[in-house]
């Protein structure tokens, strides 16, 4: 690498880190000030609090990497062009194309690991997120309560489940049946738990089911006995709390790899998953914006030398607002089935790509 490409890429990630520090800060502050009476009306402890902004901040970052990106390429090259020294590039024989050169590989590195951080780290991150806002603030209750989980778990036994707490392995509104045959709807017994416990066994990694009061239900030939329990051990039931879990979970929460079995299985039994497939894709899509900023920074920078910080920063934040405004308006139109769900994840992209390319090629090189 040649010692001007060192010295842009050293001035680009020191401004994207700058940019990404001061945008996460930023949302972190509004958001609290927003949130900050809903934690002391519910009695949040501090901790509790501070991990919510930890686990919080995948998500701002992820929003916020195109902006850091945009406006990282206007700093680095307003400074360079307002200091002379991009025309003294320019005279020495490099083009603005060779000039962009660290920029695009840099933001090409940015946009492979946001792939990996925004299908992976960020629904990880959102799982307990989101579990501290339904726990301690009572948000998002109603959006969990609607899975209303079933499960068969083996041929002749079936599970439903109403709410899993993922935290302490509690499902509620637990009902095990089971069957007399597996081609047979004759119910052999059943239990109506108000809750159903996971009980991990000491040395071995494995658990087993402990409901807790229970209504069994035995159906004999002439007859229905009933009992009510305080607590019975069912055994593991071919069950365990990771497979209720990935049942349970938001698109936000899922990562690239369940989000799409989920999917499948969706598509198996029948159900309408274009609402999931733009979700999909767009996690795939979104980290190329990064890239787009690139044609987007560079070259309005390098055309207008006497750019002030504020004019950049201003510019940075309309462009991208712009951009993830175009994408979630065309999200809805794929969650109707509009647009194929490709498309729907592609279209901001590609119009934003084409936009850049002209905007590049309207600047003297």
């Amino acid at each position: 690498m040649k010692h001007i490409d060192r010295y842009i890429t050293k001035q680009f990630l020191t401004s994207f880190a700058f940019g990404l520090l001061a945008f996460l800060l930023l949302f972190i502050i509004i958001d609290m000030m927003e949130k900050l009476d809903d934690f002391i009306d519910a009695n949040v402890p501090t901790n509790i609090v501070i991990h919510y902004y930890v686990v919080f901040s995948p998500e701002i970052l992820k929003l916020m990497t195109p902006v850091a990106t945009l406006l990282a390429a206007l700093f680095v090259t307003g400074r360079l062009s307002g200091h002379n020294e991009l025309a003294a590039m320019k005279a020495s024989g490099i083009s603005l194309y060779r000039y962009m050169a660290p920029f695009f590989l840099i933001a090409t590195l940015i946009c492979a690991f946001s792939i990996y951080f925004n299908g992976w780290i960020v629904p990880y991150a959102n799982q307990k997120r989101l579990y501290i806002e339904r726990t301690y603030l009572h948000q998002n209750v109603k959006q969990l309560y609607r899975f209303n989980l079933f499960f068969q778990v083996t041929p002749t036994t079936v599970v439903t489940v109403h709410y899993y707490d993922t935290q302490r392995k509690i499902a509620s509104s637990a009902t095990v049946i089971e069957l007399a045959h597996a081609d047979s709807p004759t119910i052999v017994r059943r239990y109506d738990a108000q809750h159903m416990v996971w009980n991990d066994l000491p040395h071995t990694g494995e658990g087993q089911w402990i409901l807790k009061k229970v209504v069994k239900q035995e159906f004999l030939p002439s007859t229905v006995h009933y009992s009510v329990l305080d607590s019975i051990n069912v055994g593991n039931l071919s069950l365990t709390p990771y497979d209720i879990e990935k049942k349970q979970l938001t698109p936000d929460e899922m990562d690239l790899q369940d989000l799409r079995e989920f999917i499948a299985n969706q598509e198996r039994i029948g159900q309408d998953v274009a609402r999931w497939l733009v979700e999909y894709h767009f996690k795939i899509a979104f980290p190329f914006a990064s890239i787009i900023m690139i044609l987007f920074g560079v070259p309005f920078a390098s055309s207008r030398p006497r750019t002030g910080a504020a004019l950049g920063f201003g510019i940075a934040v309309a462009v991208t607002f712009i951009y993830l405004g175009f994408m979630k308006a065309s999200q809805v139109f794929g969650y109707n089935g509009d647009l194929n769900p490709v498309v729907t994840a592609w279209l901001g992209n590609c119009i934003f790509l084409v936009a850049g390319i002209i905007n590049l090629l309207r600047v003297q090189k």
